[in-house]
């Protein structure tokens, strides 16, 4: 599969006013702080996962990343980065405003097909993934499970781990792709959904809106 893709950070935002039009399809990806978004991001597109070629930014400190930033990719469609989550460092202020943002763009966008919800296939899910599965859930988004970190676990053991996720989750396992940014297992599956759900004609999102919140838990 080529990486020949084209794609440039278009928007950086810290707060709702901020926000961008709507005007291609987006798809979003959210997860815990230094699960591996930013990696995710860079090799998708074929960039250095950590290196100075990357587009994503990443970072040895979990949390510092606190704005949502706009990836628009091949002129098509909108990779989203939400801020990452359930760092304990961070103030309870400071999560509560994180959580208020990224609220905010999921009842905002009408232009969002799908989540990329991502975990760490080496633990169980925290308290902070299952908030954040169950709101996906609540308001009818789409949501894709993403294991990262997947060379990490011997080839014998990973479907064990997967098995985890899956339980803890209550998904099925064709709902969630091992990922690894080493030897890029994942990257076509994650680039199928990417094709099919930034067209245009691509499925909508959003049911009808639930009485939910990233705040409760």
């Amino acid at each position: 599969m080529s990486n020949k893709h084209t794609a440039s950070l278009f928007k950086v935002c810290g707060k709702q006013s901020q926000f961008p039009e709507e005007s291609l399809p987006e798809i979003a990806i959210v997860g815990k702080s230094n699960v591996g978004k930013s990696t995710l991001i860079n090799t998708l597109l074929g960039r250095s996962a950590t290196g100075k070629n990357g587009l994503a930014r990443t970072s040895q400190t979990p949390g510092k990343t606190r704005t949502i930033n706009w990836y628009l990719i091949d002129e098509a469609f909108y990779l989203v980065d939400l801020p990452g989550y359930g760092y304990a460092k961070t103030s309870k202020a400071e999560q509560a405003a994180w959580a208020g943002t990224i609220e905010a763009y999921f009842r905002r966008s009408t232009a969002l097909k799908r989540v990329l919800l991502l975990v760490d296939v080496r633990h169980e899910p925290g308290e902070n993934d299952l908030v954040m599965l169950d709101y996906l859930n609540a308001y009818q988004i789409p949501v894709t499970i993403i294991a990262t970190k997947a060379d990490k676990v011997t080839r014998n053991r990973l479907p064990g781990h997967l098995r985890m996720l899956c339980e803890a989750l209550e998904v099925s396992k064709e709902e969630i792709i091992p990922f690894s940014s080493l030897n890029k297992s994942g990257l076509k599956e994650v680039w199928e959904i990417l094709n099919t759900e930034g067209s245009p004609d691509g499925p909508s999102n959003l049911g009808e809106q639930a009485d939910s919140s990233l705040h409760d838990s």
